[in-house]
């Protein structure tokens, strides 16, 4: 086994597991793919999306479901468009360029995200997302009530610990402050993904509202503004889809064949934004049948500028050190091409048979 496929961890669930082990893995095996919130983490995983989109799905002819929260929507964006590898580079270099000077206020992080997303996305480009030959693209926000829906950050502040709180006692309480929204393709049949966890209204993308819901779906509280009154939702403030699916999870319906892949900067899936410290609330067993999830090995990890990851909170790490941390992000997404170039050789070569490992 090449060092490159030892950079890249195969998790598969039950099905998806004993699937990989007889017959290997195809693109026409894949019926929808995730995409998890993460903000800079996405960075690490710029090269494998670019290896899948551009390369493993190149040929496909039969619909593809994509559903996203957050960045893990704004990289399904850039990967419906006609040249993804060009879209990736574009949300790549545009997120990596992100600067702030003396206190950061919402409305300078929503500046910045509007100036991200022209960056790769106008209105052109959105008729081609929706014009897309395979690609069905999905993604979530929700709608708040009570205080995560106020746009005073003190008010939102108090709504994140009371939300902190409530999920303590069950994951299920969210739905009485939060409501999930999927914003879709009109091809996108929503029967055929199971989003009985919590109760879900779906809305019809169009030209008028595509932006305003991709913006929304990356909108974190305490940190971005809401975005109001989406065309062709109902009146209220939408934020960030990952505080309810973190990581999303959602399987296939049962009358759909095929499995999930899962392109993740994590070997685990956490369900939503209040559960990271919950290891109990991780997605496994049946809920993760029939997930492939791949992910950078901690080897790999290791090697990356500083030991980790990118993220978020590397704005206060390197706070006055924007030369630092923009030479580090571009260094680990350079770095991720050789998990896009592991997948190739493993599916390719037949290797994924015995890198697979069954997802815990």
């Amino acid at each position: 086994m090449g060092e490159k496929t030892g950079d890249l961890v195969v998790l598969a669930g039950k099905t998806a597991y004993a699937h990989i082990r007889k017959n290997g893995l195809s693109p026409d095996d894949i019926q929808l793919v995730l995409g998890a919130s993460g903000a800079a983490k996405w960075l690490v995983l710029h090269g494998l999306d670019t290896a899948i989109f551009s390369h493993w799905f190149k040929d496909r002819k039969d619909p593809l479901l994509v559903l996203g929260t957050s960045i893990g929507a704004w990289k399904f964006a850039a990967a419906a468009r006609k040249n993804p590898a060009l879209a990736f580079d574009a949300l790549k270099h545009a997120y990596i360029h992100q600067y702030y000077k003396g206190r950061v206020t919402p409305a300078q992080v929503t500046r910045e995200s509007e100036r991200i997303m022209k960056a790769f996305l106008d209105q052109t480009r959105v008729d081609d997302i929706l014009c897309h030959p395979f690609i069905r693209i999905a993604f979530e926000a929700v709608r708040c009530r009570y205080m995560l829906a106020s746009r005073h950050r003190l008010v939102q502040l108090l709504g994140i610990v009371a939300g902190v709180g409530v999920n303590r006692v069950s994951r299920n309480l969210q739905r009485l402050y939060l409501e999930r929204f999927v914003f879709h393709h009109q091809q996108f049949d929503t029967r055929d993904v199971d989003f009985s966890d919590f109760p879900t209204r779906f809305v019809p993308l169009e030209k008028q509202n595509f932006q305003p819901a991709l913006t929304a779906s990356g909108a974190i509280p305490y940190v971005m503004e809401g975005v109001a009154d989406i065309p062709g939702a109902p009146s209220g403030i939408y934020r960030d889809g990952g505080i309810l699916d973190y990581h999303p999870a959602f399987a296939l319906s049962s009358s759909r064949k095929g499995f999930i892949l899962y392109p993740h900067f994590y070997p685990y899936i956490i369900p939503g934004w209040f559960d990271k410290n919950h290891v109990n609330r991780r997605v496994n067993g049946s809920a993760a049948d029939r997930i492939i999830l791949l992910a950078p090995s901690e080897k790999f990890v290791s090697r990356l500028p500083f030991g980790h990851i990118p993220d978020r909170k590397d704005f206060t790490r390197l706070m006055g050190q924007d030369v630092v941390r923009v030479s580090a992000w571009e260094q680990a997404a350079d770095m991720g091409r050789v998990l896009g170039d592991a997948f190739l050789e493993a599916t390719h070569t037949g290797r994924i048979q015995d890198l697979v490992r069954p997802l815990p």
